[in-house]
């Protein structure tokens, strides 16, 4: 197998009003035109009356079969290797039981697009952390509340960079 990089599964709510305009997909299709990411797999899942979840179809793309099994569906064509019993080692993350308790927490009527992306940025970084003996200790986007906390040096930070940035040009 082909070294891969560090691998997330974001999970996005969305409740009945939602308005799809097609703007995350762009984002997304931009973010791995990059290079940055690679779009692995992608589900819509929603909660019906009966608080049953359900796979929904995404515009005919051949995908949901790996977010799916991880959900606990089961799809005709899905016949994915490693998904059980896979060596849990160092790693850090989210379980298969955290997944399915994301998906069962939403509120009937409300979806979430379960999205698996590779940082195909940080696969020579999660190599050079590896071969020196590291683990990781914990990962998460900060909350609003903690940026604000250092939103001032952060924006100072990133000031100074664009201006070195701008004289490298």
């Amino acid at each position: 197998m082909s070294e891969i990089g560090p691998v997330q599964l974001l999970a996005i709510g969305f409740g009945p009003e939602a308005n799809f305009e097609g703007r995350i997909m762009a984002e997304l299709a931009k973010l791995e035109g990059l290079g940055t990411i690679r779009i692995l797999d992608l589900l819509f899942v929603q909660k019906d009356e009966s608080g049953d979840l359900l796979a929904l179809d995404y515009q005919g793309e051949d995908l949901g079969a790996i977010v799916g099994a991880l959900l606990g569906f089961e799809f005709e064509s899905a016949d994915e290797p490693g998904l059980d019993g896979a060596d849990a080692g160092n790693a850090f993350g989210l379980t298969r039981e955290q997944i399915e308790g994301i998906a069962a927490s939403l509120p009937v009527g409300h979806a979430a697009g379960m999205l698996l992306v590779e940082h195909v940025w940080a696969r020579d970084f999660k190599a050079a952390v590896r071969d020196a003996g590291g683990v990781p200790l914990g990962e998460g986007f900060l909350t609003p509340e903690t940026v604000a906390l250092v939103a001032g040096e952060l924006v100072a930070m990133a000031d100074e960079i664009e201006a070195l940035e701008g004289e490298e040009r």
